[in-house]
């Protein structure tokens, strides 16, 4: 099958997990929040549920919110300071998330998650069927790690990570990360102009892999690493995902409508790993000595 087959299939999906980073809602010159961009976002998503698509925003923004109210203008590095500045800019973000919504007449909801939510069974199956309700509700839950209160939470967690997860723990079609880059290179385009864009990725293979490398921005946490890793998790599950930049959220309907736009990469069709053990050993083994492993069923 060609790339343009699969990008058309793209169409189809019905539950979609979108993480939108900290650099696709901030201002670049004082990394406040900028509003153009989230009002762009609400609505592409408000239009997404208008025709019956199931979507799950991950959202990042609420450090960077914080410390900009607390007048904090470098980017924190004590997890004190982190906590702090999530527990004001969280209250912010979503607070503008539910003014704009509600210009649309949608209904949005807050979830916050840890890893123990994911790792515990009882925890994990009360969060899948809470997103399951809001979904038949038709309200667009509003994600985030609940990093004040989480003591290695930050650390561990960056949303593309988390997005990837969110995916796994509700049966997700597809993940769009929506980041400051364009999809996948060859190596980091900022600083290796030979580097080649790859449009499509049909497995995680080693070289997929060498390829994740670099830092992410001033506001953001994740690079190409996590992107990477979210991929191993998502694909696992069977959700295709696509990398994207996030500058402008009418993308996101672009890649939807099966347009040849940032990174595709493709679901394993097997969808055979068990995610509570992927937490465990993600990083110590190629994808597939990973899924030789661990032939178990998926929960996502």
């Amino acid at each position: 099958m060609i790339e343009k087959e699969y990008r058309q299939q793209l169409i189809k999906k019905q539950r979609i997990v979108i993480k939108i980073g900290s650099s696709s809602l901030t201002h670049e010159e004082t990394g406040d929040i900028n509003l153009d961009k989230m009002e762009q976002l609400v609505r592409v998503l408000t239009d997404l549920s208008n025709q019956g698509k199931e979507v799950i925003l991950v959202s990042s923004g609420a450090i960077a919110a914080g410390r900009r109210a607390l007048g904090i203008c470098e980017k924190p590095k004590e997890k004190s300071v982190k906590q702090a500045c999530a527990a004001v800019g969280q209250a912010r973000l979503m607070m503008l998330y539910q003014k704009l919504f509600a210009e649309y007449n949608q209904s949005a909801a807050q979830i916050l998650l840890t890893k123990y939510t994911i790792n515990d069974s009882t925890s994990r199956q009360n969060a899948h069927n809470t997103f399951l309700e809001l979904a038949k509700m038709k309200v667009i839950p509003i994600v985030n790690e609940n990093d004040t209160v989480a003591t290695d939470e930050i650390e561990f967690g960056d949303n593309d990570t988390l997005s990837a997860l969110v995916a796994a723990l509700v049966g997700a079609d597809l993940l769009i990360l929506l980041s400051d880059i364009d999809g996948l290179y060859t190596d980091d385009p900022r600083k290796n102009d030979k580097a080649e864009f790859i449009s499509i990725v049909p497995g995680i293979t080693k070289e997929i892999l060498a390829m994740g490398k670099g830092a992410g921005s001033n506001v953001g946490t994740g690079g190409m690493s996590t992107k990477i890793t979210a991929a191993r998790i998502a694909l696992g599950c069977g959700a295709d995902m696509v990398i994207a930049n996030g500058a402008n959220a009418r993308i996101i309907r672009d890649i939807i409508a099966g347009k040849t736009i940032g990174t595709l990469f493709l679901a394993d069709g097997e969808g055979g790993i068990k995610l509570k053990d992927y937490l465990r050993r993600e990083g110590q083994e190629s994808p597939q000595e990973f899924k030789d492993k661990i032939p178990g069923i998926r929960i996502c």
